[in-house]
Parts: structure tokens; C-alpha cells; sequence
């Protein structure tokens, strides 16, 4: 945790290699402080179907999924920071955003969690 899901228009690959895009995005989480460095996951998923407003050809954007308990002020820097990053290697993208959501602690689950040896409830547990 935190997942970074990135969509975007397969032209971007064009202007940005994916890992170019995913290394960014992951520097920019991880520069936050909000992370552990080997929390962070970063995926991109490009499309060669999509439909945008006329004059427009490209997007790239980003869903992040964090853990709860960050403030808005937190997530808003978060969102800010992975924008200002990629916005510079894009600038030809026609739509550039950023979208972080919540989960609640007390639904989230992984593999450590579920281990019996865990006796604590340490998401890292065997880690």
C-alpha cells in the first residue's frame, strides 16, 4: 500500500516510456513521506479505445488507493506532488489529473494479515 493505477491513452507511451511514467509517479509518492518506499505499487494500464471532447487526443490519469488516516491537506499534497512531477514530461497530454481514495483500515486485508503465525496484526508481518 499505496496502489497507483495509471490509465491512459496508448499515444502517451509515445511521448513518455511507461517505465519513465511509473518511476516518476512511485519517486513522487515515495519524496511525500507518506510512505514506506517498499509500500509503494505503481501499474499503467494504457487504452487504445477511448472517447475525449473534441480537439482533444491523450490522458493520463491516475487513481490512488491509500490506507485511511492521512489528512486532506496530506492526499491534496500527494495529488499535487505526482501532478507537478509528470506534468513537465507531458505536456502535450490533453487531460493530466490525479485522484486519491481511502480505504478503511478496518477492511482492508493482505496476505501477512491473514497468517496465523500473526499474532499482533502487523500488515508487514514475515516481511
Amino acid at each position: 500500500m499505496p496502489h497507483f493505477v495509471i490509465e491512459c491513452s496508448q499515444n502517451v507511451l509515445d511521448m513518455q516510456p511507461a517505465e519513465v511514467i511509473m518511476d516518476t509517479v512511485y519517486k513522487a509518492a515515495e519524496s511525500t513521506g507518506l510512505f514506506a518506499e517498499n509500500d509503494i505499487k505503481v501499474r499503467l494500464r494504457p487504452y487504445e479505445l477511448y472517447q475525449l471532447g473534441t480537439g482533444k487526443d491523450s490522458f493520463l490519469h491516475i487513481f490512488g488507493s491509500i490506507m485511511g488516516g492521512r489528512t486532506t491537506a496530506e492526499q491534496a499534497g500527494l495529488s499535487r506532488t505526482i501532478t507537478s512531477q509528470l506534468a513537465p514530461l507531458l505536456p502535450d497530454v490533453s487531460f493530466l489529473s490525479v485522484n486519491i481514495d481511502e480505504f478503511e483500515r478496518a477492511t482492508y486485508s493482505n496476505r501477512s494479515l491473514i497468517d496465523p503465525r500473526n499474532t499482533t496484526g502487523d500488515r508487514f508481518f514475515g516481511q
